[in-house]
């Protein structure tokens, strides 16, 4: 049924694509201004990437909640609503004077944001007839696949050219577009709200909000912390393992779950789940390590490190509709093994890179990645959600979102650690080699004594020698540990194709694609 059969269902995916579109955007557009934010806000770059996860987390808390409150008080105004929450409070993240405002902006923001993604799929499915179902669904796969990609590229030319403020601020008249759009061309499907909305499980809810609130503090906080040599980290960690184990007991207890988790008794869904999580883990981590790379160690500014990952995204657009077109031709769990794989090639690629590489010879390895996110997102929810029956749809896709938030989550904090930790060892073992006996140390100490010596004296010459040497080792460390990043991504990635051959190919009539 059409949402209006009066309104073109093209106007319709205008309204609802606009505004979810930059509600993904956001997920990745800071990247590329983590250094400048710390900066402005006086706080280290790992406290920044707090800005990127705990927008994650309240996007994916909120989604599951979609459907009740559509039901409760009519999709159409949940829908505006969410749209002004989201507004307002990319408003505030453009004016926050410090850290935690942003953060609790950052939060109010994916909160506002989580329901945009689902109520976005079921209009646009509901707005074109059932032949052209694939082509809506394109339209959902485009948006919600590139626009992370994009973000960094979008994010590093207003950074650079404005103020990293602006990445917030552009949402504003995109958002009252959107209001407007959609309060022209949208309307409730008829008999939607009729029906009396089911009791909200609030202990489910709430057992859920502490287990992923509490996750992502420890994962936040916990290499400024020293993780577990921290009281703070251990308490974070006793609570979410306390919500985790109520919230499943309590789902599977209820009459009426706030998380149906019996849907996990669907054999490729239940595998599907930590393939999802694995694929967000690698897909976020990425976008977020490699901006930190260029800008930290290369000395790329915001907007260089943004255009080097245009052929992510590009191989993203390219990837989409072959990966659709051959679903159906092509076993499911191959696609998804060749995912994997090509991702994992990228990431070894990436690996051997030196820290004089050019934006130009990333281009294949970025592209290929890209490619590889096309052709898991698509087979992957085929192969996951087309075996779930279709009155658990809608419970099973906020399920399989939050996993591929949560995953993002991880990752995001994972390379923080993996980077810091990797570098101190590299730093340790580099300087060993700094010693009067070693030749290689006393050749470039001789000669960069005698080039600062020229200008401050030879007492000063051989400090500045020194201190040049010291950053030196820190930036090969740096260097080392971002590689033994890639490397880990590659190794994860080995794992996935592995788990992907457990998966059992199944006959649908079209790609099916999760919120």
């Amino acid at each position: 049924m059409n949402t209006n059969t009066k309104v073109n269902p093209w106007l319709i995916a205008v309204a609802v694509m606009l505004a979810t579109f930059m509600e993904v955007l956001d997920t990745s557009i800071a990247n590329v201004a983590l250094q400048y934010i710390a900066g402005s806000l006086s706080v280290s770059t790992d406290e920044s990437t707090w800005v990127l996860t705990t927008y994650l987390i309240a996007n994916a808390i909120v989604i599951p909640s979609t459907a009740w409150f559509g039901q409760r008080f009519g999709r159409k105004r949940f829908l505006m609503f969410c749209v002004g929450v989201f507004t307002v409070s990319s408003f505030f993240c453009g004016v926050s004077t410090s850290l935690p405002m942003l953060l609790v902006m950052r939060a109010i923001q994916g909160a506002g944001g989580g329901a945009l993604q689902p109520i976005a799929q079921s209009i646009l499915l509901e707005s074109f007839p059932k032949e052209k179902h694939g082509v809506a669904m394109a339209v959902y796969g485009v948006g919600v696949v590139t626009a992370p990609i994009l973000g960094p590229v979008l994010g590093g030319w207003i950074t650079d050219s404005y103020n990293w403020r602006w990445i917030f601020f552009i949402n504003v008249p995109v958002g009252l577009l959107a209001l407007v759009l959609m309060q022209w061309f949208i309307s409730d499907p008829k008999g939607h709200g009729e029906a009396k909305a089911p009791r909200l499980d609030i202990i489910g809810f709430g057992f859920m909000s502490l287990w992923l609130g509490c996750q992502e503090v420890m994962l936040d906080k916990g290499q400024e912390d020293d993780w577990f040599g921290s009281n703070f980290i251990v308490l974070m960690a006793v609570l979410a393992a306390i919500g985790f184990v109520v919230f499943i007991i309590r789902e599977l207890r209820v009459a009426r779950p706030f998380v149906n988790l019996r849907v996990l008794k669907s054999y490729n869904f239940s595998v599907g789940m930590p393939l999802m999580f694995c694929l967000g883990i690698t897909m976020y981590g990425l976008t977020a390590l490699l901006p930190l790379l260029m800008q930290t160690l290369m000395g790329y500014t915001a907007l260089t490190s943004g255009l080097a990952m245009i052929p992510r995204g590009f191989g993203a657009l390219v990837g989409m509709p072959l990966a659709g077109r051959l679903v159906n031709k092509v076993p499911g769990r191959c696609l998804v093994a060749g995912g994997f794989l090509t991702f994992g090639f990228s990431a070894l690629w990436l690996s051997r890179m030196t820290l004089d590489v050019s934006p130009f010879m990333l281009v294949w390895p970025l592209f290929f990645s890209g490619v590889s996110i096309a052709f898991l997102f698509v087979p992957l929810n085929t192969l996951a959600l087309g075996s779930v029956k279709p009155e658990q749809m809608n419970n099973a896709s906020g399920m399989f979102n939050l996993m591929r938030n949560m995953g993002g989550s991880v990752g995001i904090s994972l390379v923080t650690t993996l980077v810091e930790r990797r570098a101190q060892v590299h730093q340790a073992f580099l300087a060993g080699d700094i010693n009067s006996y070693s030749g290689v140390f006393q050749g470039k100490f001789a000669s960069l004594s005698a080039m600062f010596a020229q200008q401050n004296g030879s007492f000063t010459g051989s400090q500045q020698a020194l201190g040049a040497m010291g950053k030196l080792v820190g930036r090969q460390a740096g260097m080392l540990a971002y590689l033994d990043t890639f490397n880990f991504f590659a190794a994860l990635c080995v794992v996935c194709v592995v788990g992907a051959w457990f998966m059992k190919n199944i006959k649908v009539s079209g790609p099916v694609m999760a919120h």
